[in-house]
């Protein structure tokens, strides 16, 4: 009998633009695009490494409000 595929996956797939980390599990894009074609023990060394990251969307920016105000300080439209 085989292993279950491993997969933090929760299915909130949206990539953070500044961090490039998705925002449901936390793995890259490149780890993402990999990981059908990883084996389990490659998924565990990601998914170890997964709640070093946990901290990196903690701080809000702020919605709609923060992107206007983000854009007028950085001199964009």
């Amino acid at each position: 009998m085989s292993e279950a595929p491993l997969t933090p996956c929760v299915q909130i797939c949206v990539i953070h633009s500044e961090t490039g980390l998705c925002t449901g599990c936390l793995r890259t894009r490149d780890e993402i695009a990999r990981w059908s074609g990883m084996s389990n023990a490659e998924r565990r060394q990601v998914m170890n490494e997964l709640p070093s990251r946990a901290g990196a969307h903690r701080q809000r920016r702020g919605g709609r409000a923060g992107r206007l105000q983000r854009r007028e300080n950085h001199g964009g439209s």
